[in-house]
């Protein structure tokens, strides 16, 4: 299984390196020197990393052949792509890869169906399940312990837990207001 695990940036300096947007959890693996990744454009690769390090937060890499801005220019916007064996995990037994938790079934945990994940959408705070309704509908479904309980890869489903309101009407709005206007309205009876 091929997954995108970085993409290149700008040229870096006059020697051939180039920053790279890290797309992958586990970059000291998939992004090391000695790595050889397949390149979307294909034509652009593959392209073996001779070095890296990281320069003010980011990781610069320099490519095996490519020693200088011209050369490190040419590969701008580049995806790099890694082979993985589409049964490895993460080392951490709480952490997936996404092609892990595409197409699971969700279910709560009274066994209600929910749907099934089509995409998990990463943001800056927290991960998101994009779950796909039976009546083709989505509901977003924070990746958070708290509501999703249970990934279970070998039965293919997510069990949540989730609060009111979060996949059905359930919630209840309450608002200082609200009272106010209940106690006002309590208080002429």
């Amino acid at each position: 299984m091929q997954l995108v695990v970085a993409r290149i940036g700008r040229a870096h300096g006059i020697k051939g390196e180039v920053t790279v947007e890290v797309r992958t959890d586990e970059p000291e693996l998939r992004l090391g020197p000695g790595a050889v990744l397949a390149t979307d454009p294909a034509s652009a690769g593959p392209l073996t990393i001779e070095t890296g390090r990281v320069h003010s937060g980011r990781l610069l890499l320099r490519f095996e052949g490519v020693h200088d801005r011209t050369g490190a220019e040419a590969l701008r916007n580049t995806l790099l792509i890694a082979d993985v064996d589409p049964d490895e995990r993460p080392e951490d037994e709480d952490e997936y890869y996404d092609h892990q938790l595409m197409d699971l079934d969700v279910v709560t945990v009274d066994g209600t169906e929910v749907g099934r994940i089509t995409e998990i959408s990463h943001l800056p705070t927290q991960d998101l399940f994009v779950v796909e309704r039976p009546d083709g509908s989505e509901v977003y479904v924070p990746f958070v312990s708290e509501i999703v309980t249970e990934i279970d890869l070998d039965e293919q489903r997510a069990v949540i837990d989730p609060p009111p309101g979060l996949i059905d009407d359930r919630a209840e709005i309450a608002s200082a207001r609200d009272a106010a206007a209940e106690d006002a309205a309590g208080g002429e009876a």
